[in-house]
């Protein structure tokens, strides 16, 4: 005779949303990293190496996030 709790089916979609955007932005992020690695390679072969000097590509830079930054923030549902 527990009555159907309505936040509890809340919380849960929300628990599940949080963990969905987590996942897609370490996706988003390897993504990129592996891109840029990809293109900074192609910099560094030939005849590449000679374009790449001639129209001033430039290595870019991995994207790294501080330690300090990659806690998880706490969600406070009350």
């Amino acid at each position: 005779n527990y009555p159907d709790l309505k936040a509890n089916q809340n919380v849960l979609s929300l628990q599940e949303q949080l963990t969905t955007t987590e996942n897609q932005i370490s996706f988003a992020r390897q993504h990129y990293n592996a891109t840029v690695l990809d293109y900074n390679n192609s910099l560094q072969t030939v005849p590449n190496v000679f374009v790449a000097g001639m129209f001033g590509f430039t290595e870019m830079p991995h994207l790294d996030i501080p330690e300090s930054e990659r806690a998880v923030p706490k969600v406070n549902l009350r």
